[in-house]
């Protein structure tokens, strides 16, 4: 079922629109997927916004944030709708109502100085926090910066305009290793207990003088190459021993905390959306920029490098397109700066409306591989030939290992892979433990995300801004998405063209030289 736009002359009576007209808005995190997505649908659907300011850090080939926002965001495709359209438009609002600020999130005031600091915050109606390091493996001390620290930074901004409107990108997997129906609520840390203020949040502050002093004694005893191990190692390590599965989603809740308490009273929305992926619809139909969580498994099937995966079939995969969720910060935006003052959290997700199981996942996969994989000459280079098996992690662990199994069930495993006894399938051993590693958790699920609230939302803004902004993951068709609109989204934006060089093409061109 598709979702409905509604036509043009009926936005006279949009709640979103309204609220957003003349409004200036600060947005990190542009360089990466969800931000570009935002930014695209503020300027396609927002004309009347008062400005967009984006803080980009520069770089070595663009110290400077213009001309690093001209030459790596503006030139993306996730503009082409834009510049079809009105090419004369889109660039006159670049040049009009985009303001490029030079920082960096994680330095104090952005790095800016002081005055230019106070100067942004004066002259801004709300922020979008979406810059992240989504690395599951990130060093702890990096993860902290970006994650949870820089979000002082963010919340200096109110302390200098208290009206300010704050919108945190966060993620369903704050949720770590709770278990059941998980509602848009603050998250208990699931492992080692930390002490919750009478406000709901979680005093965090012991907890993160703790991280920073256990970093410190690691930086004082290696470098190097094995300091970046020691520090992934450590990361990981504090965050099991909390209740998460990796350090991007421990530091991304411990953020929550921070902005919360630093908030407090203040105008405060937490978005977490679950996997996100390709579009649905906008800008384009499988519009996706790099390989994300799911991808990275599909990719490993598609060039015969996984055949057997710890996973649990009947295990909600939670899969949310990335234009429902650009859809739900807008939304939930609007709503902050109407009714201000009030702390919100809303899970934008598919898990509790519109559940897949990892199990009909793969199937969909498989399926539209065999009938169709010529079609995404990107990502199938041949058909695959052995099937994609989810397999419980105890049986997994067991064959990776290479522990002698009681024949029969090795046997059993290696006949339903296709493989003889000689364990060829332990030839990309690798690539299936490296993944297993990063991304079983999220393939073996025991929780289900709701997102009641953001459902709520989207009634009482009205029919206009459902057409407008959809946020309903209950319109995907599963099927058509996977096999459709997403494969061919990932063969055509994600991947490169293949090089295949011949003997006989080689030689063509050493003649020719």
């Amino acid at each position: 079922m598709a979702i409905q736009q509604v036509h043009h002359a009926d936005t006279s009576s949009s709640k979103v629109l309204g609220q957003l007209r003349g409004k200036r808005v600060l947005i990190t995190g542009t360089t990466g997927f969800l931000g570009k997505v935002v930014l695209e649908k503020l300027i396609r659907a927002v004309p009347d916004i008062g400005a967009i300011y984006l803080l980009i850090r520069g770089n070595k080939r663009h110290p400077d944030a213009r001309s690093r926002f001209l030459e790596e965001i503006a030139t993306s495709s996730v503009f082409d709708r834009l510049r079809e359209a009105d090419s004369e438009a889109f660039d006159a609002f670049l040049e009009e109502r985009i303001h490029c600020v030079t920082g960096e999130v994680t330095e104090a005031g952005f790095g800016i100085g002081q005055e230019d600091y106070r100067k942004l915050a004066t002259e801004l109606d709300a922020v979008i926090n979406s810059a992240a390091s989504v690395n599951f493996r990130e060093e702890l001390d990096k993860a902290l910066a970006i994650n949870t620290l820089c979000l002082r930074n963010i919340a200096g901004l109110v302390d200098l305009n208290p009206k300010l409107a704050v919108l945190q990108v966060s993620t369903c997997y704050v949720n770590g290793m709770n278990s059941g129906q998980v509602t848009e609520s603050v998250i208990k840390p699931a492992g080692e207990a930390v002490p919750r203020s009478p406000d709901g949040y979680y005093e965090i502050e012991e907890l993160v003088r703790l991280l920073q002093d256990k970093i410190e004694d690691v930086q004082a005893r290696y470098s190097g190459k094995v300091l970046e191990k020691k520090l992934v190692d450590l990361g990981i390590r504090e965050a099991n021993r909390y209740g998460w599965s990796d350090t991007y989603t421990f530091t991304k809740w411990l953020g929550e905390q921070l902005l919360m308490k630093a908030l407090s009273g203040r105008t405060l929305t937490i978005l977490r959306p679950s996997i996100i992926e390709s579009a649905l619809e906008e800008p384009a139909p499988g519009w996706i920029e790099g390989v994300k969580v799911a991808d990275a498994i599909i990719l490993a099937y598609a060039r015969e490098k996984v055949t057997l995966f710890p996973g649990k079939r009947s295990g909600i995969i939670d899969v949310i397109p990335v234009d429902l969720v650009a859809n739900s910060i807008i939304l939930s935006l609007a709503e902050a700066l109407g009714e201000p003052g009030r702390r919100r959290i809303y899970q934008c997700c598919s898990g509790g409306g519109n559940p897949i199981s990892l199990g009909e996942f793969i199937d969909h996969l498989m399926a539209e591989s065999k009938a169709n994989y010529a079609a995404y000459d990107h990502l199938f280079y041949r058909q695959p030939s052995k099937p994609f098996l989810a397999v419980n992690r105890a049986l997994f662990d067991l064959v990776i290992s290479g522990v002698r199994l009681p024949l029969s069930l090795t046997d059993r495993v290696l006949k339903l892979l296709g493989n003889s006894r000689d364990l060829k399938m332990l030839r990309n051993l690798d690539t299936t433990q490296s993944l297993a590693t990063i991304f079983g958790f999220y393939t073996a699920p025991d929780y289900i995300f709701r997102n009641d609230e953001l459902m709520a939302l989207a009634n009482r803004m009205g029919e206009v801004d459902k057409g407008l902004f959809p946020v309903d993951a209950r319109f995907i068709d599963w099927e058509l998405y996977l096999r459709k609109i997403h494969l061919a989204g990932l063969n055509r934006y994600a991947l490169k063209e293949r090089k295949v060089y011949s003997l006989k093409t080689a030689r063509q061109r050493k003649k020719a030289a």
